[in-house]
């Protein structure tokens, strides 16, 4: 048998702390949370993306009444911006999530899904995507999505 052990670095940020563009695309990400349709859930969740450009591009969840078609907002803000942007690099990814009580205290990670798009996104333009976490407690910080997903499915599992 062998064993590995996986470990991830999540740095921790007071909103002092973080610099002015972290701040301003979590602002965006809050924002991108008016948008949201989620009349079954209720959880309102944004994301917003700054581009190598300086360009954001926000998304947010949009739910249905048949339950696997409804869509996060992490998709949404990537797909949008790659549709719309497909020469620029995802540079940070910020996520916000806010439910009837308002923004949550701890900050919400990216679904499974969500995980393996943002993995595809990095592969894609071959640079990691800076991830910030919006939680009213703090916001968690990574450099990549390695520390949340470090088994991740790759193109190279294709043979490219």
């Amino acid at each position: 048998m062998k064993e590995y052990t996986i470990q991830s670095t999540i740095c921790v940020y007071g909103w002092d702390e973080l610099s002015e563009d972290d701040r301003n695309l979590i602002s965006a990400a809050k924002d991108a949370t008016k948008g949201s349709y989620a009349p079954y859930s209720g959880f309102c969740v944004g994301a917003a993306v700054r581009l190598e450009d300086g360009t954001v591009v926000i998304g947010c969840n949009q739910e249905n009444v048949a339950f696997p078609s409804g869509l996060c907002a992490e998709r949404t803000a990537l797909f949008a911006a790659n549709a719309q942007h497909p020469d620029q690099p995802v540079l940070s990814l910020a996520i916000a999530a806010r439910n009837a009580d308002g923004f949550l205290p701890q900050p919400i990670p990216p679904c499974g899904a969500c995980r393996q798009v943002i993995s595809g996104v990095e592969q894609r333009y071959n640079q990691p995507i800076r991830i910030l976490l919006y939680g009213t407690a703090g916001t968690h910080v990574t450099d990549g999505i390695d520390a949340l997903l470090p088994l991740q499915f790759s193109d190279e599992y294709l043979g490219h």
